[in-house]
């Protein structure tokens, strides 16, 4: 299967989890790699095992709040492959580093709500806005958001509302871009087993949160994988998906049904 054979990938978040899971595929199914995180060891690694299996990849450490960093790392990107087909900004966080992620409205700190924001929103921003500036026709973006930016999700409010700001963003740029012949598509994924979603059930414990007993009641029964995210991803980021944009894909197992 070469779904995106002879396409020019971005990738953000691409050193763990859905992000390295999705280099990983996008690699299998034909693509060139331009892969970014802050995480330098993990994007090393990543790198490392896909140019070992001979897929052409490059890679650049990148906070995505900074814009300079985004536009440079999107510049070095046509510049080395001559042009970007597509983009999957997955990178996000829950909270900032060493805060906790659980805090109803009433006691979220200014410093919690500011990181989560730069990250999941703006950082999300200036990525695609850096994007959308070199694609041509044919081009498509998916936007990593979540069931919490579909649905409310008490306790953890900044990250809520940053992903439904994506989902806004998602919609607005498909309409923007649509008449270029650009596709701009979200993903909404449910309780996925990553990092993040350990770090969520350990802080949870034993209180009844929605945000952590959901995924015992999912009519599939089972967490979601990175992999799951990435077959949903590179599906909408191939061809294959010509006319589909604006739209939001739901992989949660079933939660919101």
């Amino acid at each position: 299967m070469a779904q995106l054979e002879g396409k020019v990938i971005a990738i953000t978040g691409a050193g763990s989890g859905i992000g390295a899971a999705t280099a990983r595929l996008a690699a299998i199914r034909g693509a060139s790699l331009s892969l970014c995180d802050v995480n330098e060891k993990g994007l090393g690694q990543v790198v490392e095992e896909l140019k070992g299996k001979g897929v052409k990849v490059t890679s650049q450490i990148v906070d995505v709040s900074s814009s300079e960093a985004v536009d440079s790392w999107i510049a070095d990107t046509v510049k080395h492959f001559g042009k970007l087909d597509g983009a999957a900004n997955i990178a996000g966080t829950m909270a900032p580093p060493g805060g906790k992620v659980f805090d109803n409205i009433v006691d979220t700190t200014n410093e919690h709500w500011d990181f989560v924001m730069k990250v999941n929103l703006t950082g999300l921003f200036y990525c695609l806005r850096a994007q959308l500036r070199v694609m041509e026709r044919g081009a498509s973006v998916l936007n990593v958001a979540s069931m919490a930016g579909v649905m409310g999700r008490p306790g953890i409010g900044a990250y809520s509302t940053s992903k439904h700001g994506v989902v806004g963003l998602t919609r607005t740029a498909a309409k923007e871009v649509g008449e270029r012949g650009i596709r701009v598509n979200a993903l909404a994924p449910g309780p996925i087993e990553t990092a993040m979603m350990e770090r969520i059930q350990n802080e949870g414990g034993n209180v009844d949160r929605p945000v952590t007993n959901t995924y015992k009641t999912l009519p599939l029964q089972r967490l979601g994988t990175s992999e799951d995210m990435a077959k949903t991803i590179c599906f909408v980021l191939s061809d294959d998906a010509s006319f589909t944009t604006g739209a939001t894909f739901s992989a949660d197992g079933g939660i919101a049904c």
